[in-house]
C-alpha cells in the first residue's frame, strides 16, 4: 500500500503535467505524459522532432491556420489575420493547437502569406543565370531589387491565368524568406544571428510577361498580372540550428514534365543575410513580409549576348524592340495554355522539404 505522502505527491506531479500542446521556437513535438520509465531514461534514443509547417486554408468556410503533418493538418487555436500575426506569436512561443485534426484533401489551401505582406524580390542572383543573360557574376556590384504586387499571390496550386495581351509567359522558380522580426534601422544582419530575422521558406513562382517587363522595361507591371505570385504550399518555419540549409537547397522546376531550372542556392550571388543587410538601410521590413531570392538558369527568356546588345543599342528604338521580339517569337519554352508547371526546393538529405507547387496555365 502507498503512504499518504506518497499519493499526495503522486497526484501534485500529475496536475503539474501541460494540457495543452504549446508550439515553441525550439520544438514541434508534444510532450507525451504517458511515457514508460524505459522510455523516459537516458539510454533511450530521443525521437527526431518533426519539421514544423504550417498551412493557411479555407475548412468549413472560415480560414484557418494549422501545422501539416503526413497528410493530416492539426488547426491552431489562434485565427491569425496576417502571415506576421502568425510569425509574432512564434517568435514569442505561443502557437498553440487544438483538438481538431483534418486530412489535407479536406481543406482548400492557400497562399501562407498574406496579402498586407510585402513581396519583395532579387534579380538575376544565379550565377549560370547572369551568365546566359550577360552577365559576370563576378563582376557584379549591386543587388537588383524589385517588388511584385501582393494582388498577385496566389495558392501553390492555383491556375495561372495568362492574360490575352501577353505573348510570351515564362516562369522562375524562386525560394522564398519569410521573415521573422521587424527591421526598421539599419542592420548588420550575418550568418550567425540571421536566425533572428527569417523564420521559415516557402516556394515562390515568379511568373513573368516578358514581352511587358523587357520592352516596357516594367518589371512591377510584367510580374504583378493576378495569379503571377503562387506561395507555398506551406510555410516551413526554421529552428537556428537549420539556417545553414539555405546554403544547401536544391531548386528543380519542370513543365509538362520536362526539367527546365534545376540548381543549388549554393549558387545565389547575394545571399540571405547580406541583401537584408543591403534592405535594412534602404527601407522597413515587417515579420512575414516575403523576400524571393531570385531564380537559376533555364527561364524561356532567351537575351542578346554582351556584343550584340550594344549593336542594338545603336538601332532606332522601335527596331531594337522589333528585332527581340522576333527571337522571343521563336522560343517553345515559353508557357502555353494547358501546360503545366511543376516546383520542388528540398535539401539533400530530406530534412528541409518545401513541398511540391503545380500549376496549370489557362487562358484570360
Amino acid at each position: 500500500m502507498p503512504t499518504r505522502r506518497q499519493i499526495i505527491k503522486a497526484i501534485a506531479l500529475a496536475t503539474s503535467l501541460p494540457s495543452l500542446t504549446a508550439i515553441s521556437k525550439e520544438s514541434a513535438t508534444v510532450t507525451d505524459s504517458k511515457l514508460s520509465a524505459d522510455a523516459r531514461s537516458n539510454n533511450t534514443p530521443k525521437t527526431q522532432e518533426k519539421p514544423m509547417n504550417i498551412v493557411r486554408c479555407v475548412y468549413q468556410d472560415e480560414v484557418r491556420w494549422g501545422v501539416l503533418d503526413e497528410g493530416q493538418i492539426r488547426f491552431l487555436e489562434t485565427r491569425y489575420v496576417s502571415t506576421g500575426d502568425l510569425i509574432d506569436a512564434y517568435r514569442n512561443s505561443d502557437l498553440t493547437t487544438s483538438d481538431t485534426v483534418v486530412d489535407v484533401a479536406a481543406v482548400s489551401l492557400l497562399s501562407p502569406v498574406t496579402s498586407n505582406q510585402q513581396f519583395i524580390c532579387q534579380g538575376a542572383n544565379y550565377r549560370q543565370h547572369m551568365i546566359e543573360s550577360g552577365m559576370d557574376p563576378d563582376a557584379k556590384s549591386y543587388n537588383m531589387i524589385f517588388t511584385k504586387a501582393s494582388s498577385c499571390l496566389a495558392p501553390a496550386d492555383t491556375d495561372v491565368i495568362k492574360p490575352q495581351r501577353v505573348r510570351f509567359l515564362d516562369y522562375e522558380i524562386e525560394l522564398g524568406l519569410i521573415l521573422r522580426q521587424a527591421i526598421t534601422t539599419p542592420t548588420d544582419v550575418t550568418n550567425a544571428n540571421l536566425h533572428e530575422y527569417v523564420a521559415g521558406l516557402v516556394i515562390v513562382n515568379d511568373y513573368s510577361a516578358r514581352d511587358v517587363q523587357i520592352p516596357e522595361m516594367q518589371f512591377y507591371k510584367g510580374k504583378s498580372f493576378r495569379t503571377f505570385g503562387p506561395v507555398g504550399p506551406y510555410l516551413r518555419l526554421l529552428k537556428p540550428e537549420e539556417m545553414h540549409y539555405l546554403n544547401a537547397l536544391q531548386l528543380t522546376l519542370t513543365v509538362n514534365g520536362d526539367v527546365r531550372q534545376q540548381d543549388s542556392t549554393a549558387n545565389l550571388v547575394f545571399k540571405p543575410a547580406e541583401t537584408l543587410t543591403e534592405l535594412s538601410g534602404v527601407q522597413d521590413l515587417h515579420a512575414g513580409d516575403l523576400i524571393a531570392t531570385g531564380t537559376p538558369a533555364g527561364c524561356a527568356l532567351s537575351i542578346p549576348s554582351p556584343l550584340l546588345q550594344k549593336l542594338g543599342a545603336l538601332l532606332p528604338e522601335a527596331k531594337k524592340w522589333q528585332a527581340f521580339m522576333k527571337v522571343q517569337a521563336g522560343r517553345d519554352e515559353y508557357l502555353k495554355p494547358g501546360d503545366q508547371v511543376v516546383a520542388t526546393i528540398r535539401s539533400a538529405d530530406g530534412v528541409v522539404d518545401l513541398g511540391r507547387q503545380t500549376n496549370r496555365i489557362v487562358s484570360g
